[in-house]
């Protein structure tokens, strides 16, 4: 029997549509908070106090220049790390200079930022006292003066090292939002099981949640394998459940159109959301409806995808600068897992996710020190051979920059030692 084609209308797509805004709506809101109100009233408050009284000489790193003159590709973190000897004390590094600097993410290039040692406190200003002496009088003729600056501003870290853990890492409470999520489910070239950034391949979504193209639904999607539970080392309680990210994809094609749908749409006599499938003859003599899937186009690829990877809409890109601040309560968290396929161990610069979320109050900028965790063994010196625990050793710092209800990923600042699943973090000092 030759197809028919039967247009369905009336499409449920509430549960996509909610998917976007649950995936949109945290980093947007992270962004807000992060951005438009980087300072807190507590780190404000720290900042004016030492903006007043300084800081003491003791808090200095021990090779503190006199004077700096800041430069293209430098930090925050960095620059506050050439002044003191705990970089994550932003506050104190911008109370130093509150009066030149009001803005902490408005250090520009070209800049210099001066020392000044009196009695047993220090300052750090962004201008140079007359002949070395706080608050000398300076008599002064009309001129024009000039400041070569870069046109932007110091971010607080590398933006390459955490980027790409922006849009990458998932986690999600539910392992039912991958199982419901479209999935790939064919390739163009049949003889291949395998797609790379530039091929083209199928997906499926629910049927109540089919995959259409036009306004008000996504066009682009992340594509993820593997949902895997992120389990408290402590209490074996799961988390969350991480996507495995393996590249993007944009929407070409809605779920269930053909080339004669598209023209029927074009030309008004159906509607652009409208869904349509070839009807066949069932086993039992009835119809039956056969999927037409919708074509997806490979744009960018970490891994190669496969048949089953599940997409998930593309949230909202967000610029995000980070304030490097102590926790504002005691925390004690553990490592839960090491982010990358087949990784064990992190070192400076990789990224962990951590057993302490948005509702234990982390947040984006959050710092704090790494230990490595003991080990035990047997106490060979003793004839009972005991067994002995070590105690736990600081191993560096690491900084907070996202956050999810329960999990939150650190990127490892500092770190002497590997850093592994069941290691501690806890208040900096």
């Amino acid at each position: 029997m030759k197809p028919l084609f039967h247009a369905r209308t009336g499409l449920r797509l509430a549960p996509l549509g909610a998917l976007v805004a649950l995936l949109g709506a945290a980093p947007l809101a992270q962004a807000q908070h992060g951005i438009h109100s980087p300072v807190t009233p507590k780190q404000r408050a720290t900042a004016q106090q030492a903006a007043q009284a300084g800081v003491p000489l003791s808090a200095l790193a021990p090779d503190a220049p006199d004077e700096y003159t800041v430069r293209r590709g430098d930090t925050l973190w960095g620059i506050s790390g050439k002044f003191l000897r705990s970089p994550w004390r932003w506050p104190e590094l911008w109370g130093m200079n509150l009066q030149d600097i009001k803005n902490p993410h408005l250090i520009y290039p070209g800049q210099q930022l001066y020392l000044e040692r009196n009695g047993d406190r220090a300052r750090l200003r962004a201008r140079q006292a007359a002949d070395g002496q706080p608050g000398a009088t300076v008599h002064v003729s009309p001129r024009n003066r000039v400041e070569m600056l870069d046109a932007n501003p110091l971010p607080t870290l590398q933006a390459h090292l955490i980027e790409p853990f922006l849009s990458e890492p998932l986690v999600v409470d539910q392992l039912e939002t991958f199982e419901r999520a479209p999935r790939l489910v064919a390739l163009r070239d049949r003889d291949r099981v395998l797609v790379v950034k530039g091929d083209r391949a199928y997906a499926l979504g629910p049927d109540d949640a089919p995959l259409v193209k036009g306004a008000g639904h996504p066009n682009e999607y992340r594509v993820f394998r593997t949902a895997k539970p992120l389990k408290d080392p402590v209490t074996g309680e799961i988390l969350g459940y991480e996507g495995q990210y393996v590249g993007r994809v944009d929407l070409a094609r809605s779920q269930g159109a053909t080339e004669e749908v598209l023209e029927a749409v074009n030309a008004g006599k159906l509607p652009a959301s409208g869904n349509v499938d070839p009807v066949t003859e069932g086993d039992d003599g009835g119809p039956r409806h056969v999927a037409i899937p919708a074509t997806v186009d490979v744009v960018a690829s970490k891994e190669e995808m496969r048949a089953g990877d599940r997409l998930l809409p593309e949230p909202p890109r967000q610029y995000r600068n980070y304030v490097p601040h102590a926790p504002a309560q005691p925390v004690e968290a553990r490592v839960v897992s090491v982010y990358g396929d087949a990784v064990r161990y992190a070192g400076n610069n990789q990224v962990v996710a951590i057993n302490k979320g948005e509702r234990d109050g982390m947040q984006s900028g959050t710092v704090l020190a790494l230990l490595s965790t003991g080990p035990r063994m047997v106490d060979k010196t003793d004839s009972r051979r005991e067994p002995i625990q070590l105690p736990d050793e600081r191993n560096g710092l690491g900084m907070v920059f996202r956050t999810f209800e329960r999990v939150s990923y650190v990127l490892v600042m500092e770190v002497s030692n590997p850093v592994q699943v069941g290691d501690k973090l806890v208040n900096p000092r």
